[in-house]
């Protein structure tokens, strides 16, 4: 799962009470489906820093709630309102994720380095969702380059 380390780091996922934080504004179809029909509380998340001057894995987390609907979508203040969403039908559902350990930083670089992970959706040229899934094998070999 990507964020932007000034919305809400790994430092400060591990300060928030719970170590917790809803994971709103997610506002890609795709991305709103992984949340919504894959994860589940419990699952792993590799938590990636973006649109930073060092872009990569900060720590590991985990989806801590069932997918719900993401109250942001009905805010007209907020950047991530929706008009065409209700609370009868709500179109954005986001989890809730809960810090488990911050890691070294592995960049984007030695990610794109590892041959293992030539095809983990992250690092598809173009690729540009903010929540991808990550294969058991492709779990297993991030962990690995994280404990180094």
């Amino acid at each position: 799962m990507k964020i932007e380390p000034d919305e809400c780091s790994i430092d400060d996922l591990a300060r928030r009470p719970g170590q917790s934080v809803p994971w709103t504004g997610v506002r890609n179809y795709q991305a709103r489906n992984f949340m919504r029909d894959a994860m589940r509380p419990g699952d792993g998340v590799l938590y990636y820093h973006s649109s930073c001057a060092e872009p990569g894995i900060a720590g590991l987390a985990e989806v801590a709630s069932a997918p719900y609907p993401d109250a942001t979508q009905f805010d007209p203040a907020s950047p991530y309102f929706d008009a065409k969403a209700t609370p009868e039908a709500p179109r954005w559902v986001h989890v809730d994720v809960r810090f488990v350990r911050k890691t070294r930083l592995l960049t984007l670089a030695e990610l794109r380095a590892e041959p293992r992970l030539a095809t983990m959706e992250l690092l598809r040229k173009g690729s540009r969702l903010s929540i991808t899934p990550v294969s058991a094998a492709e779990w297993a070999v991030v962990t690995q380059l994280l404990d180094r």
